[in-house]
């Protein structure tokens, strides 16, 4: 679930939150979420391998009033000899 924070909370963050499932099992890689607001760099939370953790964050740009617009993707941590798998990246903007 995401929502649009007012103004007055937060700087009108990006808000997201849900479970992050690592339901691969059997390859013992972990999973992570990846959400960035305004093009600034990514924020990476970390889920945990063979679980589901509750993800509650908010995302903002420190330098403006509100958020206007956020990417998130979903990626799988394959460790440092093969490059991690994500999901398409989902825009968002605020209306």
């Amino acid at each position: 679930m995401y929502k649009w924070e007012p103004a007055e909370v937060q700087q009108g963050a990006f808000h997201i939150k849900g479970e992050l499932r690592d339901i691969g099992h059997g390859d013992n890689h972990n999973v992570y979420l990846l959400v960035k607001v305004h093009g600034y760099g990514w924020n990476r939370f970390n889920g945990v391998q063979k679980k589901s953790v509750w993800i509650d964050k908010l995302v903002h740009d420190g330098a403006s009033r509100y958020t206007n617009t956020a990417e998130v993707r979903v990626c799988q941590n394959r460790g440092s000899l093969h490059p991690d798998n994500c999901s398409p990246t989902r825009s968002f903007k605020r209306k």
